[in-house]
């Protein structure tokens, strides 16, 4: 004899009582202590590899540097592919890995390529600069002040910045903190070429003085029979007036640095990349939360240090809140907190009209039970509150309560058939246990896909798969075990019992009757909706991930490669301008130099480059960021003509960047630039497209100076000699540096700025000879501008130029790759061999992200197999159970063609998902039908009759499902999802009470009676 679970509950009344207070404390305890996040965590599983030349050409930064890390960079385990650019002297690698990399493959990973490039990076030319390493690119801070200061010099703001910096380091939870815009001091000493060699001073002598007097090395120690005494030679720079104080001896006199040169303090220049706050330049502050941390609660803390660290700086310095995730997440999750409680009350709204008062009082009080057991589990497997393990849980909500229901209709269809409590109680256990276990699995099985998709995609659902499995497992136990004893208190027998059917109990048995008597007629026509479902299906658009719902806008502005950090940051004080007083703009942040700080965890974050700026604009709400970004793409298009600009709101799921992409790949450059300017062309002529643009294919200008080198041996002068002085005059070289505070200030030696401004002043640069004399540069060496690339990308070793754009509003990235399709593939055909073009983007990433889901379907079909073949025991109903599953796709198809909503990735995992929803309740029908039948019914009364005993708790488990979804469906996120389910279950549990009798009476019925 079996085991009764129930049977063991209700004997053990007073331990089980014990257990149900148990899961209900731990469940607030745990709730309490959950971490709130915005988004799931996910590794970005990037890895950026950087190496510096001073001094050496594109050409041969590329072939000398970047090809030779990039050759031990492709031994990498676990590669998916590397992408590089290279500028003048600099080189930049990002190591990409699989998706199928599992997080605890990825720190060994970077320990291999730490390791391998370190092995070989003797192998680089001299003078090469690193290689540095940065595993952290996916680091997200998520809480970011701005500091702007009146009246105040930026050494002063950023003083008190960095004590602010020094006190949140000491807030709990704080992983790390990161200025921003923050310049460093440098004392320029600036000097005319022209005066030095009149003056008979050497240069490098002047260097050589100023480094001597500022060395810092051990004077020595004595020690005496009492004491240890240090010997400390005085000499060292403590500011710029003692570095122009400073003394040379010259032609038998004594001249100070002053007399002869420029001694100033300054910052940086040019520029590192600076920071706006609302128009005005500041010094930011980003905090990053340490992992598994609560941003709620560290938004609280940083609250409270803010406004001490506020109640003590001076009048003029003022801290701005540029973003707080702590803000977004609060109101996020009291939206979904209200979603799943609005959820909660429809659910026991259908179950107490539908039951009745008591039998939904029950359903009502498993509902609590499971959740604590949910919250429970959830904290001890470090999942946290965030956007997909809440909607798990609306999703899991009407899913948790159909074991309930089911237990709740056979205890009272036992008691309307005259048992007793205690044995009508323990019925459903003996009778449904098992088939609805295997239901559970079942169900648990169509989310196998979300949870071991091998792709960033699949990592960020994960919490979708975990929650609804848990909660399945712990609605099935409530079910069996508490349920039990709460009917035994709260249940009664039927007002009801032994009446005739209701009206709609009448209605439905006898449609199924004319069904079943016209079922080569229903058959057909399920069929034939299937098909057309099916043929319907490419008129739903397709969606990788939607937009966010959060009120920013980012705004890049890409200038000429070329161009400076100044022309940045002008085009940035323009659109400062066009901010200010805009009645739907909130607040806005600049970034010149530099895209934003990771303040958002699926942020495309862009790297640091002189050309780029990004601005973050937060509107009032989404209808005004909605009517600002159409009010942007026309004053960018109207009044920033010379500038790549896009305005964009946040993305939903893995970062892409610009929704359509295509990556011309080929070993020659020119090559390359003419076939991406021959796409462009194919590009811009679609009309959903919108500004087609290039991550880089202008070249720049660059002044070469030719030296004749004959002539200048004979001058005792060296390419390294001219590089030097031109370096020193030009960009300025540092000398030594002054220890001021917390600070190192680097003494930086220079030309004047009328020397250094144009090619005319170097022309007649003066070049110091050997012999102390000096002659202008013209006179060995010829000046010419010539063209030459800024930057140039590549993938896996090759060019790579990427051709992307924009779309039309209201249309979709899929739907416009399609469109472009015939035309892109009749370019590639004309391409030379070793030539391709490659889909990126969107696309790309859904195609990725979708393999992975699809590669795990065969094994959640596997799954579902072997738990039918347990339950059911034959082939024949094995195969009649799976045949009801695809029928969701009919009203997959309806509702989403009705609601307008495209086909995404998380809708495609609610279809998978629909799979086992729709056979958990045709194995527990198919289980219902057998025993009818082997209770001696023949098969059309054992059909009939146990449809009928199923239909209530099958359609109320729908109708909750669909209800229950109503809050999540208007959302960006999971709307698709809610509506590819609500359709879906709502037609296939139909279908399930119709068309599943029918093909049984059809096939195993007829079997079963020929035998």
């Amino acid at each position: 004899m079996r085991f009764n679970l129930s049977e063991w509950a209700v004997r053990e009344r007073s331990l089980v009582i014990f257990f149900m207070l148990a899961v209900v404390g731990a469940g607030l305890f745990a709730y309490s202590r959950l971490g709130r996040a915005e988004d799931p965590s996910f590794i970005i599983k990037t890895m950026v590899v950087q190496a510096a030349w001073p001094g050496a050409s594109i050409e041969d930064t590329l072939q000398q540097v970047t090809e030779r890390l990039e050759r031990t960079l492709q031994e990498t385990p676990h590669l998916d592919f590397i992408r590089s650019y290279t500028k003048p002297g600099v080189t930049t690698i990002f190591v990409a890995l699989k998706g199928s990399t599992t997080a605890a493959e990825v720190p060994d990973t970077w320990y291999h390529v730490r390791k391998s490039i370190g092995d070989m990076a003797h192998t680089l030319p001299r003078g090469v600069v690193g290689p540095g390493f940065n595993d952290e690119f996916g680091d997200t801070f998520g809480l970011i002040y701005g500091f702007t200061a009146d009246g105040f010099t930026h050494r002063e703001l950023r003083d008190y910045v960095e004590q602010a910096r020094s006190k949140l380091l000491h807030v709990p939870d704080v992983a790390k903190i990161e200025l921003l815009g923050e310049q460093d001091e440098q004392i320029f000493v600036e000097f005319s070429m022209q005066e030095l060699a009149n003056l008979g001073i050497d240069r490098s002598a002047l260097v050589a003085a100023l480094r001597a007097q500022n060395v810092v090395q051990p004077s020595g120690t004595i020690q005496t029979g009492d004491e240890k005494l240090a010997i400390d030679v005085t000499g060292a720079f403590g500011s710029e007036q003692d570095i122009a104080n400073i003394n040379f001896a010259v032609g038998g006199r004594m001249l100070r640095l002053a007399d002869i040169a420029t001694v100033r303090r300054g910052f940086v220049d040019p520029p590192r990349p600076l920071f706006r706050v609302d128009g005005e330049p500041g010094i930011g502050l980003a905090i990053a939360m340490r992992e598994g941390g609560d941003i709620l609660q560290l938004g609280r803390n940083i609250d409270k240090a803010m406004a001490e660290i506020t109640a003590e700086l001076p009048i003029g310095i003022e801290p701005h809140r540029v973003a707080d995730q702590a803000v977004t997440v609060r109101g996020a999750i009291s939206e979904f907190m209200e979603s799943l409680w609005q959820a909660i009350l429809i659910i026991l709204a259908v179950s107490f009209v539908a039951l009745g008062v008591r039998a939904g009082l029950m359903v009502a009080l498993t509902i609590p039970l499971t959740l604590a057991g949910v919250f429970a589990i959830m904290w001890l497997l470090n999942i946290d509150m965030q956007r997909i393990s809440l909607g798990a849980l609306i999703i899991a909500l009407a899913l948790m309560v159909d074991d309930a229901m089911t237990t709740t209709d056979a205890t009272l269809g036992r008691l309307a058939a005259g048992e007793k409590k205690e044995v009508a109680a323990v019925y459903a256990f003996k009778a449904y246990a098992f088939a609805m276990l295997a239901g559970t699995l079942v169900t648990i099985a169509g989310f196998v896909p979300v949870g071991f998709a091998a792709s960033s995609a699949g990592e960020y659902t994960f919490s979708l798969f975990a929650v609804v499995t848990i909660a399945l497992l712990v609605s099935w136990l409530v079910a069996v075990l508490f349920a039990p004893l709460i009917g035994l208190v709260i249940l009664k027998v039927p007002k009801n019992a032994g009446s005739p059917p209701g009206r709609v109990m009448r209605l439905y048995r006898g449609f199924l009757s004319a069904a079943l008597t016209a079922r080569w007629i229903t058959i057909p026509v399920t069929l034939a909706l299937f098909a057309a479902a099916v043929l319907a299906l490419p008129l739903i658009p397709r969606q990788f991930f939607p937009s966010s719902d959060r009120p920013e806008l980012l705004v890049d502005l890409q200038l000429p490669q070329n161009a400076s950090i100044y022309a940045t940051e002008r085009a940035m004080q323009r659109l400062d301008a066009a901010l200010k007083g805009d009645p739907d703009v909130a607040r806005w942040s600049g970034y010149v130099g530099r895209g934003a700080i990771r303040f958002y965890l699926p942020l495309n974050a862009q790297l640091p480059n002189d050309f780029f700026g990004q601005a973050v604009v937060v509107a009032k709400d989404v209808a005004a960021r909605e009517r600002l970004h159409a009010k942007l793409v026309k004053l960018l298009a109207d009044e920033f003509p010379s500038v790549v600009s896009r305005v964009s709101p946040l993305e939903l799921g893995p970062p892409v960047g610009w929704p359509i992409q295509y990556r011309v790949i080929g070993p020659d450059l020119s090559q390359v630039r003419d076939v991406a300017f021959r796409l462009a062309e194919v590009m811009a002529a679609d009309p959903l497209t919108r500004t087609v643009s290039y991550d880089w294919i202008e070249p720049a200008r660059e002044i070469r100076i030719h030296v004749n080198q004959d002539q200048a041996r004979l001058l005792g002068l060296s390419t390294e000699a001219i590089g030097t002085v031109l370096n020193t005059v030009v960009t300025g070289a540092p000398v030594t540096q002054v220890r001021d505070d917390i600070y190192l200030v680097d003494v930086v030696l220079r030309a004047t700025d009328e020397q250094r401004v144009s090619i005319d002043t170097l022309r007649t640069l003066q070049v110091p000879l050997p012999g102390g004399r000096t002659v202008p540069l013209s006179q060995f060496a010829t000046f010419d501008y010539e063209q030459t690339y800024p930057l140039v990308w590549r993938r896996d070793r090759l060019p790579a130029l990427t051709v992307q754009s924009d779309i039309a509003e209201g249309e979709l990235p899929e739907t416009v790759v399609d469109q472009l399709k015939p035309k892109i593939e009749e370019l590639a055909k004309t391409l030379p061999a070793g030539y391709r073009i490659e889909t990126g983007g969107t696309v790309e990433e859904s195609a990725s992200s979708l393999a992975s889901v699809m590669a795990v379907v065969p094994v959640m079909l596997l799954i579902m197999f072997t738990v039918l073949m347990f339950q059911l025991r034959r082939f024949s109903l094995t195969l009649l159970v799976i045949s009801v599953a695809p029928l969701g796709l009919i009203g997959v198809v309806l509702a989403l063609l009705v609601s307008s909503r495209p086909l995404g990735f998380v809708a495609i995992l609610g279809v998978l998902a629909l799979i086992g929803m729709i056979i958990k309740n045709a194995v527990i029908l198919i289980g219902q039908i057998e025993a009818e039948r082997a209770a001696g019914k023949d098969a059309r009364t054992a059909v009939v009759d146990a449809s009928c005993a199923r239909f209530t708790p099958i359609m109320l488990t729908a109708v909750s499902t669909v209800l229950g979804m109503i809050p999540i469906a208007p959302t960006v996120f999971w709307g698709p999802m809610a509506f590819a389910i609500m359709g879906g279950l709502l037609v296939a549990t139909l279908l399930t009470l119709i068309f599943l009798p029918a093909l049984y009476l059809a096939t195993v019925g007829r079997e079963r009676a020929a035998t």
